[in-house]
């Protein structure tokens, strides 16, 4: 199967919220899995319509995941508005988090 069902698995629950995650949730997410040996798969997202997919695969299977998004993705993300020069890194930096 693509995904493993791990409501099967003996792996103690993990509470945290749905959606974006902070440093901390995030942290706790990462020692999770490495304490029960699984993986967090990243993808890289090259528009919202890849976005769109990731997300409702990772909610059908109920596992994390997490959305990649290259400069040049961020800097799409963040509008025409916005140079593409390498020198505007704050608003690529935004694009991404408008990504997520």
């Amino acid at each position: 199967p693509l995904f493993v069902d791990m409501s099967e698995a003996k792996v103690e629950p993990l509470d945290l919220p749905t959606g974006v995650l902070t440093g901390d949730e995030t942290r706790k997410l990462f020692l999770h899995a490495q304490k029960y040996g699984y993986a967090i798969p990243a993808f890289n997202c090259t528009s919202s319509s890849t976005i769109n997919c990731v997300l409702e695969a990772a909610r059908d299977s109920k596992s994390p995941i997490i959305i990649q998004v290259s400069t040049s993705g961020a800097w799409f993300y963040a509008g025409k508005g916005v140079r593409n020069d390498g020198k505007d890194k704050k608003k690529t930096l935004e694009g991404s988090v408008l990504g997520a």
